[in-house]
This record gives C-alpha cells, sequence and structure tokens, in this order.
C-alpha cells in the first residue's frame, strides 16, 4: 500500500524552505491576493517567489501545490482564471480549488493540470465527490473536518478519489467554507477576499484589570490580568448564552490526530494535511518534523510513536489542548 503524503503549510519562502527541508512531501501555498483563502498582509507568494518555490520544491523531490480555493467575485473571475494560468505555466503540481465555474475552468483550459477539490468546496458524501470527478476530473478531494473515520473509509472506497484529510492545526466551526461569521462582523470572510477577521478591524482595550478584544463592532472576550489573551476570532470568542459565559462555537484547541495514523490508513486516506499557512517556519518545523518522524516510525513498525513527540507538539498547539474532532466523534 502507498505511504502517506505529508502535506505541509507555508506562507513565505522561509516557510516553505523551512517544511521542505523538515520533511514535507509536498508543500501548499497561495498567490499574494484574494485568490487563496489566506489573504493577509504580509504572506502568500509572488509569481518569482512562486517559481523560485517551485524550483526549490522540485529540486529535493517534493511537488508544490497552489490554493486558489476563494469564490471569484460575480463579473470579474480574470484574477482567478489568472492564477490557474499562472499555477499552469510555473509547474505547480496540482492546484487547489472550490468553485464550480472555477473548475471548469481550468479543466478545459489546462486539462493536464492536476486537480485537487479544496476543504472549502465543503464536499462531504460521495454523491458531491463522484460530481466533481466526473464532471472536472478532480483526483483528489480535501475532506471537511466533520466526518468520522468510517464516513471517510465509505467515501474513499465508494468513489476512488485520492482523500487528503487534515490532521493537525486549527478547526473550523459549523460546515467548513461557510464562514459567514467573520463576514457579518467584518463584511470580509475567508470565502471572498481570503481573510478571516482581518487585523484592521480588530482592538484590544484596557478596562481596568479587564483586556477586551473586539472584532468591529463586537465584544470578542474579556481576559483576566494575567491570562493568556488571543486573536478575536468569532467562532473562537466567549459569549453568554443562558446565563453561563463559554466558548460558544469552538474552544481554542488544535486538531492532532497523529494517534489515527493507522485507522487513517485503514480507511485508505492518501495524504495527511497540516494547517497553518499563516504561522512561523519555526512552527512549520517543528510540526512537520514531528510528523515525518511520526509517519516514518509507522511505515517501520505499523504503529504511531506518540510519546516522545508530544513534547514537540505540546509547545505549538492552541491553548496546549488538543483534539481528534470528528475523527472519533469522542463526546458522543
Amino acid at each position: 500500500m502507498a505511504h502517506f503524503e505529508l502535506i505541509c503549510p507555508a506562507g513565505t519562502p522561509a516557510a516553505l524552505r523551512a517544511a521542505v527541508d523538515a520533511g514535507a512531501d509536498a508543500v501548499y501555498c497561495g498567490f499574494r491576493d484574494a485568490t487563496n483563502a489566506r489573504n493577509f498582509p504580509g504572506l502568500n507568494f509572488s509569481v518569482r517567489e512562486m517559481a523560485e518555490g517551485i524550483a526549490y520544491a522540485h529540486g529535493r523531490g517534493r511537488k508544490l501545490f497552489i490554493a486558489i480555493n476563494t469564490y471569484p467575485t460575480a463579473g470579474n473571475p480574470g484574477p482567478w482564471h489568472q492564477a490557474v494560468d499562472q499555477a499552469a505555466s510555473l509547474g505547480a503540481d496540482a492546484v487547489i480549488l472550490a468553485d464550480y465555474g472555477l473548475l471548469d475552468y481550468a479543466a478545459r483550459r489546462h486539462p493536464r493540470l492536476k486537480l485537487h477539490l479544496s476543504v472549502q468546496a465543503s464536499a462531504a458524501n460521495a454523491d458531491a465527490v463522484t460530481l466533481y470527478r466526473d464532471v472536472f476530473g478532480v483526483r483528489r478531494v480535501v475532506l471537511p473536518r466533520v466526518l468520522t473515520v468510517p464516513d471517510i473509509a465509505r467515501l474513499t472506497a465508494e468513489t476512488g478519489v485520492e482523500t487528503e484529510v487534515f490532521v493537525f492545526g486549527g478547526l473550523c466551526p459549523m460546515a467548513e467554507g461557510r464562514c459567514s461569521l467573520s463576514s457579518y462582523a467584518t463584511g470580509q470572510s475567508p470565502n471572498r477576499q481570503g481573510v478571516c477577521s482581518p487585523a484592521s478591524h480588530v482592538r484590544y482595550e484596557p478596562r481596568g484589570t479587564t483586556l477586551v478584544s473586539r472584532l468591529g463592532d463586537f465584544t470578542i472576550n474579556r481576559f483576566e490580568d494575567g491570562e493568556p489573551a488571543g486573536y478575536p476570532t468569532l467562532c473562537k470568542g466567549r459569549f453568554v448564552a443562558r446565563g453561563q459565559a463559554s466558548y460558544l462555537f469552538e474552544e481554542p484547541t488544535s486538531l492532532n490526530a497523529i494517534a489515527l495514523l493507522p485507522e487513517l490508513k485503514a480507511a485508505g486516506v492518501r495524504a495527511l494535511k497540516i494547517e497553518g499557512r499563516q504561522r512561523g517556519k519555526a512552527y512549520i518545523a517543528a510540526v512537520v518534523g514531528a510528523y515525518r518522524q511520526a509517519l516514518d516510525s509507522f511505515d517501520r513498525t505499523g504503529r504511531a510513536e506518540v510519546p516522545q513527540l508530544a513534547p514537540t507538539l505540546a509547545d505549538v498547539i492552541e491553548g496546549r489542548r488538543d483534539t481528534t474532532g470528528a475523527y472519533t466523534r469522542g463526546w458522543r
């Protein structure tokens, strides 16, 4: 059976080199514009930087995937078409797309370009995946983080499409790709502008011994003196419901499925994806290195040897808490 492919994020050229050097089989990144869902200041790649990144990856026997996974604005598909054309001309190993129209454009204009379906498309069942496969020739689907391992096994068996699943990093609430909370508060969202809770709308206000974080006109959290203050995203805010303040949508915790390698392999998963294009090269090197070690050990022994890796990952886990998320649905 084929080995897992380790897919790792890169928001900068330095992070790309760190991911490759730490053992990534493939790196995913985006252009420096609204065509990708991590369109933050200081991140992403110019065309020249992307060409250099592809050369760096290919020179070491690795792959590079370009995420063009936002939805084109009405009447202005040009920037998205240009991004697909540039990815093809630069020699990207695949493009990661979500929009029907853009998938159609890529399939017709660049029939040799490998198409991966972004998690932003929210394809969570065999019928949806089969449609993308048959109509557009999609070869791989990045599955939303709402499926159990048995769900993934059934979908993989029924479709024959390569499946890629997230194994480490941030979790998104509700259905993947429907980031309406940020859009409601700021008018911008990952789906259209490529930004979640943009920094231009973020404020921290000291109030006595309390630090209040705000996003636009909304209070997201209150932190007591000495309490770590997280970045104010609505999905990870503390709100009062039924008289009790709590993390209503999602607690600050990280997905970590390193212990589930045998189950994911048995389910037919082809690739494991690490989230974090907005993270620095030190984070990338630590997480990729840990997963590379775990995967190499798994290839040798058939077991995921977690204990010696735990301290490395604990240093970068959000809120120093991790979860296997929907894969095991341990809350049931």
